[in-house]
């Protein structure tokens, strides 16, 4: 018994996939990538980001498996973590997880380095210094330009409403903070008359929410921001369905047909966009990267922008806003 120990903790310490040569002679990897949920375009497209990432590197002679798997909702933690410690039991050679929250995925993250696998965070912050690399958006500033687009279309006055996302989601947080940030400092003369209001992990709960927030607040907002594409969707239905669409000024984040629609029909004013595919390219990039020993930027912006529906016909907006999925 104690033998077949030692040889089980010596297989998990060196991933029971290995990491051996190719008939080529290059190297082979298998990495688990693990979304914070498997339904949404969103993810679908990191997932062919990462599905890139790894052809180019077939055709440089390194083979990588990928492993894709998440949880169904977008607020099951504890799926989360299951799906991690299964891929440690399984020794991949690395994983690449966008967690669902900063501090509930620190200890299975850094259980995994203790055995001999690494992991490159994505989409949102995880705090811990256990990594080797994080890709993401630069939430913060995409917080910060949607401020600024909703309170220069307010011409630096009225009464706002900021709909969150889910608590302990570090990506969606960074937005919220930012669009506080400049919201106070650059238009200071703007009412916050709500900012601590969750839409939740689907467009149903996001609904729900935002109903609650035009009852009370619908005949004294002029501007709303939310915050990810369940709140934007959530809120832009309840506009919709109380006939407030286009007579209250509405700044959403990511990107959907639906917001395109409503920007051409004068319902949304604009929206802040990220780029999945690269979040999922330039994260399993970074892995792989480090597995071969190459350096490795420990912070990569996938970049952002703000699309309105002066910008959105132009080049840039329309590769965010049809992203390959």
């Amino acid at each position: 018994m104690k033998k077949m120990a030692i040889l089980f903790i010596v297989a998990i310490g060196v991933g029971l996939f290995g990491c051996g040569t190719n008939q080529s002679g290059g190297k082979n990897f298998t990495i688990a990538v693990v979304p914070k949920g498997t339904t949404h375009p969103f993810w679908k497209s990191v997932n062919a980001g990462a599905m890139k990432a790894a052809a180019d590197f077939k055709s440089q002679g390194v083979n990588v498996n990928l492993i894709w798997k998440g949880p169904l909702r977008e607020d099951d933690r504890e799926q989360q973590i299951q799906v991690v410690e299964g891929f440690i039991s399984q020794g991949v050679n690395g994983i690449v997880l966008a967690p669902l929250d900063s501090k509930a995925l620190v200890r299975p993250v850094e259980e995994a380095k203790k055995a001999g696998i690494p992991t490159t965070i994505i989409d949102s912050a995880l705090e811990s210094d256990q990594i080797s690399s994080f890709a993401a958006t630069d939430n913060k500033k995409g917080g910060n330009l949607a401020a600024e687009r909703l309170g220069e279309l307010l011409g630096g006055n009225g009464k706002v409403i900021m709909l969150r996302y889910l608590e302990g989601s570090a990506s969606t947080t960074d937005r919220e903070e930012g669009f506080l940030e400049v919201m106070k400092t650059k238009f200071p003369n703007i009412e916050l008359i709500s900012t601590n209001q969750y839409a939740g992990a689907t467009r149903d709960s996001a609904k729900r929410t935002a109903e609650n927030l035009l009852q009370r607040f619908g005949d004294q907002a002029t501007g709303v921001f939310a915050s990810n594409e369940p709140a934007t969707t959530g809120m832009l239905l309840a506009l919709q369905d109380r006939s407030l669409a286009g007579r209250i000024t509405f700044v959403g984040f990511d990107s959907s047909p639906q917001f395109v629609e409503a920007m051409k029909n004068n319902q949304m004013q604009g929206i802040v966009v990220q780029s999945p595919f690269a979040i999922g390219e330039l994260g399993l990039k970074a892995m792989i990267d480090h597995l071969l020993g190459k350096p490795v930027e420990k912070r990569i912006d996938t970049g952002v922008m703000m699309i309105t529906p002066d910008n959105m016909n132009s080049p840039e907006a329309q590769k965010l806003l049809n992203p390959p999925v």
